[in-house]
């Protein structure tokens, strides 16, 4: 099986490093398929967080996303941590809903690093509360209890 060409482009490599870089502003991408066909391509990238990348979402669409989320209750204990999205729009069609599963394991060897993946069909469980609700379980020692909903 053909592979999706992440780890051939280097466009998704540079702009995955762009979003690593606490030195740069960008921190989210999207991975979209080109049109008709299994390749990805780097579909957006931007400055606005979770929040602006939520808006390149849609609902017959599907892609791969990469987004930096600082988390801490003080400026002492911010930490950049990494979320991994897998977006399946709910108006997406059968055959792309069925190779998503396969193409995550080739986007995971070329965006290795994050705290939490979220597979979605529905922009609710990419409200910002709701990350960092995930980040902050994924990291063990939370200080701020009796706010969680642990």
């Amino acid at each position: 099986m053909p592979g999706v060409g992440v780890a051939a482009a280097p466009e998704i490599s540079t702009t995955y490093e762009e979003v690593r870089n606490d030195k740069l502003d960008t921190n989210w991408l999207y991975l979209s398929y080109e049109d008709g066909t299994d390749k990805l391509q780097v579909a957006g990238k931007g400055k606005g967080g979770l929040t602006e990348f939520v808006t390149k979402l849609k609902d017959d669409q599907a892609g791969f996303g990469y987004v930096r989320v600082t988390v801490g209750n003080d400026q002492l204990s911010q930490r950049a941590k990494f979320v991994l999205v897998s977006w399946c729009g709910p108006n997406v069609k059968v055959m792309r809903k069925a190779k998503l599963s396969v193409h995550i394991a080739e986007v995971k060897q070329t965006l290795p690093v994050f705290a939490v993946e979220i597979q979605t069909s529905t922009l609710a469980d990419l409200k910002e509360d709701a990350v960092i609700t995930k980040l902050k379980k994924a990291m063990g020692a939370n200080y701020d209890r009796q706010n969680s909903e642990y």
